[in-house]
């Protein structure tokens, strides 16, 4: 046999070994499908605790589109790579998961694999889930399968290619997944635990918070630095000690539990449904969650702000000057230092807003286009949306004038490119 002949058959073998391992990889059995379980089979205690489990982990915010029924599914997914549409997670037989056992759904929860063997897409938090004790997985089930059923099929998911080739992801997995329960450390105490299994598990808020690499992983020593989610910016939550106004752990369980916290703001966006949630469950659950992440605060330079009862008047550019009569004409009557909302209702003066001080002009353009939609008597994080009503230089010139009178940082710069982008993303969904 010839040098070349051996090398190509020794490659030959490697090809071969390969395709094996990628195929032992790639394929996940079937677990059989069972007859929906009587809503009466499960304990009252379990679907109790379900309860809780599911709104720690805001499970119906991602599977629930928007008009539509609780659990049901449809709602689209915005990625870098493409729309995936959260899928139905009621006990339907045919659409949901009525024929999924516990086996089955634990499978999902750890692993991300579906009752009939594919593999299901990260945008379902399964890197984090994993963490979570057998318990609220089970107790998670047990409330998921005593909903009501709903006949609803998801939308087809339009992902480039290869990322529409869901085997790819046995490949992701292997990067990324690192299954089983999280262990306590020893030297902690029990609310530091909670609220870490919580954060990183449950709660998986490093999904939102943390920037994300080339193929969707979250960056290896970035976590909480802040990420993007639906267009909006979602802070980083290992910085909250560098704000205007250093958060206390008070503040954020109120913010957390309200969507409103003095002297930094109300929650927008997809930030929103998540405190609604968090309103529902015991406030121990928020205490935790909030010792944890004041815990991870990394060091900070700090930054000179406007006193709470000044606005700080600047040399301002033509767009600021522009946005200045904007303001007065829009804005003023809830913003301004002598509006009721700030007088009376002791609401936050915009120099402690997370958006006006961020450094990108990101989600102070979305609020202005977006609003905060109006829930009927739960108003208080009410604000109307601009998106119809002024021009993309319009906003812009909002933007750059609240960020040169009520911050002390310096200047956003391309904001008029980051409203037509936002907006652009915005018409998109």
């Amino acid at each position: 046999m010839t040098r070349k002949s051996r090398l190509l058959a020794v490659s030959g073998v490697v090809i071969v070994a390969a395709l094996i391992v990628a195929a032992l990889l790639m394929w996940k059995a079937t677990i059989a499908p069972i007859s929906a379980p009587a809503a009466a089979s499960f304990d009252a205690q379990m679907k109790l605790a379900g309860a809780r489990v599911v709104a720690l982990g805001d499970c119906i915010v991602c599977h629930t589109a928007k008009g539509g029924k609780p659990f049901a599914g449809g709602l689209p997914l915005a990625t870098p790579f493409g729309t995936l549409y959260a899928t139905n997670i009621t006990p339907d037989v045919e659409t949901g998961i009525g024929s999924w056992s516990l086996a089955a759904f634990t499978r999902a929860v750890r692993y991300g694999v579906a009752r009939d063997g594919h593999l299901l897409y990260p945008a379902f938090p399964y890197i984090h889930f994993t963490r979570m004790s057998d318990r609220d997985i089970s107790a998670a089930y047990a409330y998921l399968m005593t909903r009501e059923p709903v006949s609803a099929i998801a939308p087809a998911n339009d992902l480039i290619f290869p990322l529409n080739f869901r085997p790819l992801l046995a490949f992701w997995n292997i990067l990324f997944l690192h299954p089983g329960e999280q262990a306590a450390d020893a030297s902690k105490d029990a609310g530091w635990n909670r609220g870490k299994l919580l954060v990183d598990g449950l709660g998986h808020c490093a999904s939102c918070h943390s920037p994300l690499n080339a193929i969707g992983g979250e960056k290896s020593g970035h976590a909480f630095d802040g990420g993007v989610v639906d267009g909006w910016e979602a802070p980083p939550l290992n910085a909250l000690g560098a704000a205007p106004k250093p958060w206390t752990k008070e503040q954020l369980v109120t913010y957390l539990r309200s969507g409103r916290a003095s002297e930094h703001g109300a929650a927008a966006g997809p930030m929103l449904p998540v405190t609604r949630d968090l309103a529902t469950v015991p406030e121990e659950d928020v205490q935790a969650i909030a010792t944890y992440i004041l815990s991870i605060q990394k060091a900070q330079p700090a930054v000179m702000v406007a006193a709470a009862d000044s606005v700080v008047h600047v040399d301002a550019p033509s767009a600021a000057q522009r946005g200045a009569i904007l303001f007065g004409a829009s804005c003023a009557q809830c913003h301004g230092p002598a509006a009721p909302m700030q007088s009376i209702g002791e609401r936050p003066t915009l120099a402690f807003s997370t958006a006006v001080n961020a450094t990108t002009p990101r989600n102070a353009a979305q609020m202005i286009l977006s609003g905060n939609g109006w829930h009927g008597e739960d108003s208080t994080n009410y604000m109307p949306a601009f998106s119809e009503i002024y021009s993309d230089q319009q906003i812009a010139d909002l933007v750059s004038y609240i960020r040169a009178s009520y911050s002390r940082r310096g200047a956003w710069k391309d904001v008029e490119e980051t409203v037509a982008k936002v907006r652009q993303e915005n018409n998109a969904r």
